[in-house]
């Protein structure tokens, strides 16, 4: 597992509308059986993105919003055979969590 992967929401009834969730957690962290999420809502499920906090992305084909308020902790192990890295999109990503945070 690495910060920035995206993985496949594990549960296909939630995968309707949170079609994959965003590791944000810390790559030096992984003595613990949970990892820190945000979850990638279906573009057409979502209202008007809220700048900065809501970036958008395509996966797969697959137009998403970034759920940063509803940020969680989730399973490790139900985390598996991530889709692709938004390592490169780290920057958008971290202004997100610095929206959520407070850290501007």
């Amino acid at each position: 597992m690495a910060r920035y992967d995206v993985y496949r929401h594990p549960d296909p009834v939630l995968r309707k509308t949170t079609p994959f969730l965003l590791d944000v957690q810390n790559d030096y962290i992984s003595s613990v059986d949970t990892r820190v999420v945000l979850p990638m809502r279906a573009a057409k499920h979502c209202g008007p993105p809220m700048r900065d906090l809501n970036p958008s992305f395509d996966i797969g084909g697959t137009p998403v919003v970034l759920d940063t308020p509803a940020i969680a902790a989730f399973p490790a192990a139900e985390l598996r055979d991530p889709v692709l890295s938004l390592r490169t999109q780290s920057t958008l990503i971290a202004d997100a969590l610095h929206s959520l945070f407070g850290a501007y």
